[in-house]
């Protein structure tokens, strides 16, 4: 019996330690924030192209109806009488520029844009309605602000007074306060 209780005591124990386990759970706790910092920005910025994607689109749309008014509240949309010509209306005034008094819906030319700011549910569409996907609304966070002034020396500048171009700045901030910018010129033509 005794020679039982000897080869019991000489056998190795199997198990951790203590010290084993607190090892353990310390490099697995290493482990564990290096894969969440590495992994969880990652996930953040995979976001970033689809928010690039639909201030693109909304950029440009924005762009496409705003060219597609007239240069001017004073040039003739049914005539080739452009504002500024001979025996013709002047153009708007520098100072002037912006709505005429109608709501955005009936914006119909170029400078009315100016100082336009609209964001989240208040993004609309040309004729006055929500984007949106399912219910949704497809710009929810995002931000559209335009700006319109003459530039006829195309230096991106300000001129100040009237001139035959007008630079059309749309800039769109995506929820992650990325700012795109989109610029075309309208000519008095």
């Amino acid at each position: 019996m005794n020679a039982l209780r000897l080869s019991n005591r000489l056998k190795p124990h199997k198990g951790f330690t203590l010290i084993e386990l607190v090892i353990g759970i310390v490099v697995f706790s290493i482990a564990l924030v290096l894969f969440t910092s590495l992994i969880v920005p990652q996930a953040i910025r995979s976001v970033d192209p689809i928010f690039q994607v639909r201030a693109t689109e909304l950029g440009q749309s924005l762009l496409n109806e705003i060219s597609g008014k007239s240069f001017d509240e004073n040039s003739s949309r049914n005539t080739s009488q452009r504002c500024g010509d001979v025996s013709a209306p002047t153009c708007t005034l520098p100072s002037a520029l912006g709505p005429d008094g109608e709501a955005r819906g009936a914006y119909n030319d170029v400078d009315d844009f100016h100082e336009l700011d609209e964001r989240d549910g208040n993004i609309l569409s040309a004729t006055g309605g929500v984007i949106g996907i399912n219910g949704g609304n497809l710009y929810q966070g995002f931000r559209a602000t335009v700006s319109v002034f003459y530039d006829a020396d195309l230096n991106g500048g300000d001129d100040g007074v009237v001139g035959v171009a007008k630079l059309i700045t749309v800039t769109i901030t995506t929820p992650n306060n990325e700012d795109l910018v989109f610029s075309t010129y309208r000519y008095n033509y």
